[in-house]
């Protein structure tokens, strides 16, 4: 085994003097190929406790696991009625068999990543025109000049704004913008000296609010205000303060009650940066791989299964490229701000400030009761990130939301072959009509 790791070290799996720069993801890798790994090996480990039914079964396994063991004492007694040999020893054969398997997942899992990691893809689009600047972020126009209805779109704080403009096959502000909307994504950027002070005040009483004076004033009117995940919670913010500026609140994707479906694990969450406090003072913010460490825990064996299907698929492929293309973007995260991360983790995940009350912007509670301006709600209902539950919680609160539940996940509602139906033409109708 050690041999084979040593070989994708060595190889990377690309031919020499090709000049491919490797990608350092899947970050943090280290994490990624302990847990695969470890996953992989303890099952030649936990062979010997389920011949002797020592292994803890959830309770909707029991029935099957019982049936398993089953089958295998009774190819044990076939083996013992028989004449000893190594043809006749079915307990010495599915040992083998289930080595055999591990090495070959175990090969699958490396094939993966390496074949990632030296992909040619690289993201080539070019950005639009920069409309206002301030700090580190940036408004980018998708639909300069040609006269179509201003919306501002607002992303999440801790990943890039591209996810909104992914590719060339995947950009929700280029497919809005050839149907005559103005797109206006707000690329929070990289935070520098000046954001690493920020709250989520700062942020939207600041920031946010300042862009959409931007945008209003060059419309000339109120405009829609669309926020993606973490950015719907700021734009939600944002219209409680600012309704007289907004014609429509857009939420995707955007959670509320954090302790809607397992609290258990929002407090986990909450948890997780407690021993980050000293790195938070000294640095000023949460760096990005601890950041992918905890987006690793929804789902520790997601790279497992992620990069054992990418080594199945032809390398030239379009879905190849689709896959290293989201890939690049979710390892091409940013920091989280002190101020923010504490705000985030303690305040939403851990005390549920946001359904308490308690959250608060510059010196006032968020209430989605008080936001009085026409509001959609995009909620996947296969999203393992914000769960539908913590998702319905908000524009429950809202006054007259619409609320729709594409059978998409998180991040397949943007990017997914399904996204233009099931979630791009809803929107783009409902911006149509707002007034």
């Amino acid at each position: 085994m050690s041999e084979r790791l040593a070989d994708h070290r060595q190889t990377g799996g690309t031919p020499p003097g090709r000049g491919v720069v490797k990608r350092q993801g899947p970050r943090p890798l280290a994490l990624h190929l302990t847990a695969a790994l470890g996953s992989l090996l303890s099952s030649s480990a936990a062979l010997p406790l389920l011949r002797s039914g020592s292994l803890p079964w959830a309770p909707a396994l029991r029935e099957r696991a019982a049936v398993l063991r089953e089958e295998m004492a009774r190819a044990d007694r076939m083996r013992d009625g028989r004449p000893q040999g190594r043809a006749q020893e079915p307990g010495d054969r599915l040992t083998r068999e289930i080595d055999r398997e591990v090495r070959r997942r175990i090969d699958a899992v490396l094939t993966g990543i390496e074949r990632y990691r030296s992909h040619p893809y690289r993201r080539d689009l070019p950005d639009p025109p920069v409309v206002w600047a301030e700090g580190g972020s940036r408004l980018l126009d998708y639909g300069e000049g040609a006269g179509g209805r201003p919306v501002l779109f607002v992303p999440s704080l801790v990943n890039r704004a591209y996810i909104l403009d992914l590719s060339r096959d995947r950009s929700l502000m280029r497919w809005l913008a050839a149907r005559g909307f103005r797109p206006l994504l707000l690329d929070w950027g990289r935070p520098g000296p000046l954001e690493r002070r920020f709250t989520l005040t700062d942020y939207i009483a600041g920031r946010l609010e300042r862009a959409l004076d931007f945008v209003v004033e060059a419309a000339g009117a109120p405009v829609p205000a669309v926020g993606y995940c973490m950015g719907g919670l700021l734009a939600a913010a944002l219209a409680q303060r600012r309704p007289r500026s907004l014609a429509g609140l857009g939420l995707m994707a955007t959670p509320w009650d954090f302790h809607a479906e397992d609290s258990a694990t929002a407090r986990r969450v909450a948890t997780f940066i407690q021993p980050w406090g000293p790195v938070l003072d000294r640095w000023g913010e949460l760096p990005t791989d601890a950041l992918q460490a905890l987006f690793a825990q929804l789902d520790p064996l997601l790279a497992l299964k992620k990069f054992s299907g990418f080594a199945r698929m032809a390398p030239d492929s379009r879905a190849a490229a689709a896959f290293v293309a989201l890939e690049d973007w979710l390892n091409d995260g940013v920091p989280l701000v002190a101020g923010v991360a504490r705000d985030a983790l303690a305040g939403w995940y851990g005390r549920n400030d946001t359904v308490a009350g308690a959250w608060m912007v510059a010196g006032l509670p968020v209430d989605p009761q008080a936001i009085r301006v026409p509001t959609l709600a995009l909620i996947p209902e296969r999203d393992r990130i914000v769960p539908p539950a913590s998702a319905l919680a908000l524009p429950a609160a809202i006054a007259g939301a619409r609320i729709l539940r594409p059978p998409l996940g998180h991040i397949g509602m943007v990017v997914s072959a399904g996204a233009e139906t099931g979630v791009w033409n809803p929107l783009a109708e409902w911006l149509a009509a707002t007034g």
